[in-house]
């Protein structure tokens, strides 16, 4: 990639992935992008599973989603990270209650698509899963109850060239300039 705008631009969510394994220290440069991602009082509330096993991932697909939404092409992707928050109490169940923003979450969201952005530097494509039995993808991974699963992310090589570019909003319609 050229450049940071050409890298968000080149972030798609991917949802045909070739078998061919992600190498794990790919893995472990997506897993340092997220790390270093800032959180709200630096609590750093995240926490992930990486999924290399084939037999790990096909429970998390098969016991961890929620039914109704045909994810069978995740099948095929050759890494799966779960990510997981762990609350503080003072930032995390004190504040929203006061501001009624939820911390923890943005948290999440900002280590996730540092994670994201990492795999497509790398060459890879991923795709959020957010349709997931919480309790379930915590009993799979092995968590303790104290950290919460909040999605799945998969993760591999793209199996063709992407698909289409998805329609985004205009930002006039977007975007209130005061």
């Amino acid at each position: 990639m050229s450049g940071f705008s050409e890298l968000v631009a080149a972030r798609y969510s991917c949802r045909a992935y070739r078998t061919d394994p992600v190498p794990r220290a790919a893995v472990e440069q997506i897993l340092e992008a997220a790390r270093l991602a800032p959180s709200a009082c630096n609590r750093q509330p995240w926490r992930f599973a990486a999924v290399l096993e084939a037999d790990i991932r096909a429970r998390l697909l098969d016991e961890g989603i929620l039914p109704g939404l045909g994810m069978t092409w995740a099948a095929a992707a050759p890494v799966i990270l779960a990510l997981g928050m762990k609350k503080s109490f003072l930032t995390h169940r004190v504040a929203p209650l006061l501001s009624d923003v939820e911390y923890p979450l943005l948290d999440l969201g900002i280590a996730g698509e540092h994670a994201v952005l990492k795999a497509t530097e790398l060459g890879l494509g991923t795709c959020w899963i957010g349709w997931i039995r919480p309790k379930e993808v915590r009993r799979i991974v092995g968590w303790p109850a104290d950290i919460q699963p909040q999605s799945l992310i998969t993760v591999g090589w793209p199996a063709g060239p992407r698909a289409r570019v998805t329609p985004r909003l205009p930002l006039d319609e977007i975007v209130t300039w005061r």
